[in-house]
């Protein structure tokens, strides 16, 4: 059974989306999303790892259920952030798109309630590659994190003419002090170097990623898939 995102305990609930791969989930990844939830009122902030995404169909993903299990334990011990099911993949291989991720989440709500839409600069500005982006300006706000050394005053600039739709009622906020300055191909890479990632991920998670030998040349799940066709 899929989880609702609804967590009312009053009139309105404020709820965010992040998601991505995350493979693996990081340690900027939770810090912009407490950091959002405190600043925006959000009651929840839905991680949602992507089965399928379109975006990396050519790329060779960690398998799903490894990444859910991290994202579950960086999320565990906080309550308002919650690992979700909604792109889990299905058996035929459907593609994820995030205009219908939206969709869902916002059937489930309150007219009052408002769903924001938590992500990097670099995933804001891809927008127009994404399908009926415009669309998910009618649906939600956006929260977007900086990169490393961008000032507010930047940010219009860094947008290209035309990406916001104008008559969209919704709202692009700035999460100001938070930068994602490390990535996830980056831990991937040191892990495969056998270097160490303390601090860039949850303890638990560095724990899980040792103990499952992900992202190193032969980790275990490679051996255990080796023959295999699909």
């Amino acid at each position: 059974m899929r989880q609702r995102p609804d967590p009312r305990n009053g009139p309105t609930v404020n709820i965010a989306l992040f998601g991505g791969t995350f493979d693996p989930i990081h340690a900027g990844h939770l810090r912009a999303a407490k950091v959002a939830a405190r600043r925006f009122g959000l009651d929840r902030v839905l991680f949602i790892p992507s089965g399928n995404p379109p975006h990396k169909v050519q790329e060779r993903l960690t398998p799903f259920v490894h990444r859910l299990a991290m994202v579950a334990l960086a999320c565990s011990g906080d309550t308002g952030l919650i690992p979700s099911l909604l792109e889990a993949p299905h058996r035929d291989g459907r593609i994820y798109y995030s205009v219908d991720t939206a969709r869902a989440v916002r059937k489930a709500l309150a007219p009052g309630d408002r769903l924001y839409f938590l992500l990097g600069l670099d995933s804001f500005l891809d927008l127009p590659h994404w399908r009926q982006y415009a669309r998910l300006f009618d649906l939600m706000d956006f929260i977007v994190v900086p990169r490393p050394g961008l000032r507010r005053h930047e940010l219009a600039a860094a947008i290209p003419a035309g990406l916001v739709p104008r008559v969209a009622p919704a709202t692009v906020h700035l999460l100001r002090g938070v930068e994602m300055a490390v990535a996830s191909r980056d831990i991937r890479e040191a892990v495969r170097a056998g270097r160490k990632v303390t601090g860039l991920v949850p303890k638990l998670v560095e724990e899980y990623i040792m103990k499952e030998g992900l992202y190193r040349p032969y980790n275990r799940h490679k051996k255990k898939t080796a023959g295999r066709t699909r």
